[in-house]
């Protein structure tokens, strides 16, 4: 009974143990299957993964690599301060061609890498060493040339040295900036008018080599004329320019350097400039002054004033009446649907101009009208209906164009009953940013902007061998309205009429230069940045 009692328990402990074997096995099984999923599926994902950055980073390593170059190519004077400039205002209004050369520059052969990878892959399909040889082949040498791209732009703009000085601050700003807020400046009892036409990319080495110019040939033939006529702020004996500073190298940096005084610096860690953001707040501006004179200030762009910022700067320093492209259509000026190079050509520019000097010169206030001529702008300009064919290349053409339309325009206001009490101020905003106009410039020409002073009650002590930034415009251009200033300096210019040295002929336009691209705790506050600590300065 006992032996048959225990083989019954031997079963039932059997059954236990073979049912507890099955359950185990069914669970390993289970966790078995589980696992294998969870592989297959991550597989499946990590080729998935590996084929769409086969197919995509040739794609945008391509794209990266030829806008690179092209950006490198088609700004050829290209700084990190003009660029981190660029990425921080506005790019609404850019000129259709300039987007439209990007476009058919950079994305075929985009299109034409990731189009290779596909076929190869396509190809290869079946084969799966070769298949993953194309695959980890193509991810690599995207890679190697994304460093490529990367390590071109870094050396050709010089981001190290543009790091490391933004790193290291300077004093030079708060030491030399002669606040216009603080310092008096008288203006004559009849207040005279101001017209300031913004040259585009205008230069005195686009005149003959015999007059002072850099060029075999005169392609500036009347604004030569003006020059030697009038008032031209010259680094030589004889028709020359002045140097833009750094963060004045581009227009809209040009335009802030020549108002105000002071350059254009804008670092990566501020805000995008908006229309709901100042600019400059804490400086004092060539429109803030005249609107506190009682000036009636316009401006006419024959382009999107949006663009760059420039329309809130204006109208935040001035308040003046911003007449751009889009205010050009939605008045009438030109056809709602009318669109040439940036807007509207300069032809278009001098006859709005001359209808807005009879109104405003129709008025008892005196006024201010300040424009910028756009033609000129690289790559070799605009050839309006107006441009002749007498040189061999488009840009001479486009340049000798824009000289004597301006010259035309000089000579009507001129015959204008409020000539006799108008000063007219004609500056280039920048060097050209044409990657070959001036190649064959010889190195030893020091290249400047092109500036005349036309009808103004003042003479200045000396004009020739001037070491003179484009910053030197602010004060230079309220003297020549007859105004004295206090100490011939306003921001970090200084009165080009007066005896006074300019900052870069006292400490060299070398220092100037690397002293303002450092960062500046009292810039900050002008462009109502956050203060940064300066424990850490050098």
């Amino acid at each position: 009974m006992s032996n048959k009692r225990h083989k019954i328990e031997n079963k039932k402990d059997y059954e236990i143990e073979s049912n507890k074997i099955k359950n185990d096995g069914w669970r390993i099984s289970l966790k078995t299957v589980w696992l294998e999923k969870i592989l297959d599926h991550t597989w499946m994902m990590t080729r998935v993964v590996i084929i769409l950055l086969a197919v995509f980073l040739p794609f945008l390593s391509m794209l990266l690599h030829e806008a690179a170059k092209w950006m490198l190519r088609t700004w050829n004077h290209l700084s990190m301060e003009e660029l981190v400039a660029q990425l921080k205002t506005p790019i609404k209004g850019t000129n259709h061609e300039v987007i439209w050369d990007f476009i058919k520059t950079c994305i075929p052969p985009a299109i034409a890498a990731i189009s290779f990878v596909v076929i190869l892959i396509v190809i290869v399909r079946k084969t799966r060493i070769t298949k993953w040889v194309v695959q980890v082949g193509a991810i690599a040498s995207s890679v190697l040339l994304t460093v490529s791209s990367v390590q071109l732009v870094w050396t050709e703009l010089d981001v190290g040295t543009y790091l490391r000085e933004q790193a290291a601050s300077s004093y030079f700003i708060e030491e030399h900036y002669a606040d216009p807020s603080q310092i008096q400046i008288t203006f004559p009892e009849q207040k005279r008018n101001l017209i300031y036409i913004f040259m585009e990319s205008m230069e005195a080495t686009y005149a003959s080599e015999d007059v002072g110019g850099g060029f075999p040939y005169n392609a500036i033939p009347e604004l030569s004329q003006l020059a030697m006529e009038n008032v031209n702020f010259s680094n030589s004996e004889l028709v020359g320019g002045l140097y833009p500073t750094t963060g004045a190298t581009w227009t809209m940096g040009a335009m802030v350097g020549q108002t105000s005084g002071l350059p254009l610096k804008l670092n990566l860690r501020s805000e995008n400039v908006n229309g709901d953001i100042e600019i400059l707040p804490g400086a004092t501006t060539i429109g803030d002054i005249l609107q506190e004179q009682g000036y009636r200030q316009e401006i006419l762009f024959g382009s999107e004033g949006e663009f760059a910022g420039r329309k809130q700067y204006f109208e935040q320093h001035g308040n003046y009446k911003v007449m751009d492209y889009i205010y050009a259509k939605e008045n009438g000026w030109i056809p709602s649907d009318y669109r040439a190079w940036w807007g509207y050509e300069d032809a278009k520019l001098f006859e709005f101009a001359k209808a807005r000097l009879q109104e405003l010169s129709s008025s008892s206030q005196p006024f201010n009208l300040t424009m910028l001529t756009v033609d000129t702008h690289f790559e070799d300009g605009y050839l309006c209906e107006l441009c002749e064919d007498t040189f061999d290349d488009q840009y001479s053409n486009v340049m000798a164009c824009s000289s004597r339309q301006i010259y035309e325009f000089i000579n009507w206001v001129k015959e204008q009953p409020f000539y006799e009490n108008t000063t007219i101020v004609l500056v280039g905003d920048h060097l050209t940013m044409d990657s070959d106009f001036c190649e064959n410039v010889s190195e030893d020409y020091q290249r400047g902007v092109m500036n005349v002073i036309i009808n103004a009650p003042v003479t200045p002590i000396n004009s020739k061998n001037r070491t003179a930034t484009t910053l030197d415009m602010f004060p230079t251009t309220i003297a020549a309205l007859g105004a004295a200033i206090e100490g011939d300096r306003l921001g970090m210019g200084t009165n080009l009429f007066s005896a006074t040295p300019t900052l870069a002929e006292e400490v060299g336009l070398e220092t100037v230069n690397s002293e303002i691209r450092q960062n500046s705790t009292f810039y900050n506050t002008l462009i109502g940045n956050e203060v940064v600590d300066e424990s850490v300065m050098d």
